[in-house]
C-alpha cells in the first residue's frame, strides 16, 4: 500500500446555513488562490443563481487548495436532504469529512442525514463548531450533542475521538480553544493535515479511475469527474469503461484536468488520490469505472436512494399557450428532461401513455421545484400537476414515505403546531425545551403529510418557527389526511380583470391577482374559505349610467391581493388543478376548464 503524503482530500458536510460555502471562501482566500487584485463574489462556491438567490447550494463543486506544499481538494456538498444523491457518490472521492455545525443552533436533521452517510462509508471525521462569534453561541454544549449524534449513529471508536476546530467563517480566523479567537484560518488547515488520513493505495498499479460526477459543456460533450483509486493516468491513454450494465467499451482520454482554485486546468498525467476531470469517454455514466485495457477491474459503486415523490410534466394546452415561453412542443420538453437525469442522478424520468405527458420522480418537492424552476428561467412553457408520494408494497401491504421532522417554535406556538400535526397523522416522537424559550419537537409524519405545510406552519408561528425534514423511510400506510380544506375562486370567462369585477369578487375569499390581468376561463384567481369552488367574473364591467358628478360613485377600495411563488403553487393546487408554468408567468387552473363539463364529471362521480 502506498500512500501520497503531498494531497489530500475532503468533503465538508453541514445543514442548510450553517455557512460551510462562507467557510470555503475563507479557506481559498488565506491559500492566496486569488491575486491581490483580483475581484472575488461573496459565497464563490454557489456558482448558479438559483443558489446564489436561495442561499442553498444545489451541486457539489470541487476547489483545490495549496498548504504548505500539500494539495488539499475540498469538496462542497449540499445540504438539503432532497439533494442526497448529490452527497452520497461525493464521499466516494474523498477519504475525511469536515462536519460543520453552528454553534448556537447545533445538530440539525441534514447534519444527521449527510454524516450518517459517512460514518457508513467509514470517513475520518473532524469537527468544525462554526460561528462562534454568534450572540447566543453554545460551542461546549454543542459538542457534547455531535458526540451525541456520533453514537447514535454506530460511529466507530476511532471516529469517536474525533478533533475539534472552532471557527469564525465570516470573520475569517479558526482556534482550537473557544475563548481566544484566532487571527486566521491556520489551526483549521494544520488540523485537516493532521487529521485526514493521506490517499492510500497502488500507485505502480493499472490505472482505475472511479467517476463520481458529471459535468457537461457544449463543445467537448460530457465530462466525467472522479478519483484515481489506483496507478496513474495519462493525457491520451486508451482505457476500458465499466458501464453499470456489465457492458464494456474502449474510449480515450482526449483531455485531462485537474483542479486548482477555482478552475479546471489542463494537465498531462494524475496520480493515484487525485481528482480529475476527464472528457472523450461517450456515453459516460456516474458511478462507472475506467480501467487500463491490460486489467479490466471495475470498482462497486454505493446504492443511491429512491425517488420519493412524483409530478406529471405536460404540455401547457391552455389558452394561453405558446404566448410566453420558446421551448414549448413535447419534443423539446422530452429532450431537456432526458438530459437532467444524465447528470441529476437521484431524478427519472418515465413516459406515459400520452405522448404530452411525461413522470418525473425526485427525492421531494423542493427537487422538483428546483428543476421547474430551472426550465422556466431556460424559456420553456409547460404544466405540472400536483406532486404525488410514490408507493411502495412490502410483504404484501400498502406503505408510504416517512419524513422526520424537527420543529424548533417559541414555546408558547407548540399548541398549534402539535394541534396540525396531529391532522396530518404526524406521531411525536421527542421533546425538548431550550432556555432561550424555543421548544424543539421531534415527529414522524407521512411524506403527503408535509405536502402544503409549510406555508400554514410559517402563517401559525408568525414566521417565528424553523421546520426542517429528513427522509426516514417507508412504513405501512397511515390511513386518508385531508387535503387543502378551502375551495378555489375559478374566472368565469376569458378577458382581462377590472378593479369594478375583482371589488365584487374579493366578498368571496382571498385574490391571487390585481387588475389589468389577463384571465381565461377555469384559471383559479383566488382562494374562497368555503369548501367548495366558486365562480366569479372578475372581468365584470360597470354599467354606463347617466350620471356625471365624480362623487357619487363609490370609490372603490381593493383589499392587497397574495402573490403565490412556484412552491406555495404546487403545494395550493387539488389532484384535479394544473400549475401552468412560462418564463414570465405562474398560474393556476382547473384540468378541466369549462364550468358545465365539470359539473357533469361532478355528477357522474356521484
Amino acid at each position: 500500500m502506498d500512500s501520497r503524503i503531498d494531497i489530500r482530500n475532503v468533503a465538508i458536510i453541514a445543514h442548510v446555513d450553517h455557512g460551510k460555502t462562507t467557510l470555503v471562501d475563507q479557506l481559498l482566500k488565506q491559500s492566496g488562490i486569488f491575486r491581490a487584485n483580483e475581484n472575488v463574489v461573496e459565497r464563490v462556491m454557489d456558482s448558479n443563481d438559483l443558489e446564489r438567490e436561495r442561499g442553498i447550494t444545489i451541486l457539489s463543486k470541487n476547489t483545490a487548495v495549496m498548504y504548505n506544499g500539500v494539495k488539499i481538494n475540498i469538496v462542497d456538498t449540499p445540504g438539503h436532504a432532497d439533494f442526497g444523491g448529490e452527497v452520497e457518490r461525493i464521499l466516494m472521492m474523498v477519504d475525511g469529512v469536515l462536519l460543520l455545525v453552528d454553534a448556537f443552533e447545533g445538530c440539525m436533521p441534514q447534519t444527521r442525514f449527510v454524516l450518517k452517510k459517512a460514518l457508513g462509508l467509514g470517513k475520518s471525521p473532524l469537527v468544525v463548531v462554526n460561528k462562534i462569534d454568534r450572540p447566543g453561541a453554545r460551542p461546549a454544549e454543542v459538542v457534547d450533542e455531535v458526540l451525541d449524534l456520533f453514537i447514535e449513529l454506530g460511529a466507530n471508536d476511532d471516529q469517536l475521538e474525533f478533533p475539534v476546530i472552532y471557527a469564525s467563517g465570516r470573520d475569517g480566523y479558526a482556534t482550537t480553544d473557544p475563548e481566544v479567537p484566532g487571527t486566521d484560518m491556520k489551526p483549521l488547515f494544520d488540523a485537516i493535515l493532521e487529521h485526514i488520513p493521506a490517499p492510500k493505495g497502488d500507485l505502480n498499479g493499472p490505472t482505475q479511475i472511479l467517476f463520481s460526477n458529471i459535468d457537461y459543456d457544449d463543445y467537448v460533450g460530457r465530462i466525467g469527474i472522479g478519483r484515481v483509486e489506483r496507478g496513474e493516468v495519462h493525457n491520451g491513454d486508451n482505457v476500458v469503461l465499466c458501464c453499470r450494465d456489465g457492458e464494456q467499451k474502449n474510449a480515450k482520454i482526449t483531455k485531462l484536468y485537474q483542479f486548482e482554485g477555482l478552475k479546471r486546468v489542463e494537465v498531462q498525467e494524475a496520480k493515484l488520490g487525485d481528482l480529475v476531470a476527464v472528457s472523450g469517454i461517450p456515453g459516460l455514466n456516474i458511478g462507472e469505472t475506467a480501467c487500463s485495457p491490460d486489467c479490466v477491474d471495475p470498482l462497486p459503486f454505493v446504492k443511491i436512494d429512491e425517488p420519493t415523490v412524483s409530478m406529471l410534466f405536460m404540455v401547457n394546452n391552455s389558452p394561453f399557450a405558446g404566448r410566453e415561453g420558446k421551448y414549448v412542443t413535447s419534443r423539446n420538453l422530452r429532450d431537456r428532461l432526458f438530459k437532467e437525469v444524465e447528470t441529476n442522478v437521484a431524478m427519472r424520468v418515465e413516459e406515459t401513455d400520452s405522448p404530452d405527458t411525461f413522470k418525473v420522480s425526485g427525492r421531494g418537492e423542493l427537487h422538483l421545484s428546483i428543476l421547474i424552476e430551472q426550465m422556466r428561467r431556460q424559456n420553456y412553457e409547460f404544466q405540472v400537476s400536483a406532486p404525488q408520494v410514490i408507493y411502495k408494497t412490502i410483504d404484501g401491504k400498502k406503505c408510504e414515505p416517512i419524513e422526520l421532522l424537527m420543529i424548533e417554535v417559541p414555546d408558547n406556538y407548540v399548541g398549534v403546531v402539535m394541534e396540525k400535526l396531529g391532522t396530518r397523522r404526524a406521531e411525536i416522537v421527542n421533546m425538548g425545551t431550550r432556555d432561550t424559550g424555543m421548544s424543539h419537537l421531534e415527529f414522524k409524519i407521512p411524506a403527503r403529510g408535509l405536502m402544503g405545510y409549510r406555508q400554514e406552519f410559517l402563517t401559525d408561528t408568525n414566521g417565528n418557527g424553523i421546520m426542517n425534514s429528513v427522509f426516514d423511510g417507508y412504513e405501512p400506510y397511515k390511513g386518508d389526511i385531508q387535503t387543502r380544506p378551502q375551495g378555489a375562486l375559478i374566472a368565469h370567462e376569458t378577458g382581462e380583470s377590472t378593479g369594478y369585477g375583482l371589488f365584487y369578487a374579493q366578498d368571496r375569499g382571498r385574490m391571487f391577482i390585481g387588475p389589468g390581468v389577463e384571465v381565461y376561463e377555469g384559471m383559479i384567481v383566488g382562494v374562497s374559505p368555503k369548501s367548495d369552488d366558486i365562480v366569479v367574473n372578475v372581468c365584470k364591467k360597470k354599467h354606463v349610467t347617466n350620471t356625471r358628478a365624480a362623487g357619487s360613485d363609490e370609490a372603490l377600495k381593493l383589499t392587497p391581493h397574495t402573490v403565490l411563488s412556484l412552491e406555495q403553487c404546487l403545494e395550493f393546487i387539488r389532484d384535479d388543478e394544473l400549475v401552468e408554468v412560462t418564463p414570465k408567468s405562474i398560474r393556476m387552473r382547473k384540468k378541466i376548464l369549462s364550468k358545465e363539463l365539470r359539473m357533469k364529471q361532478a355528477s357522474k362521480k356521484k
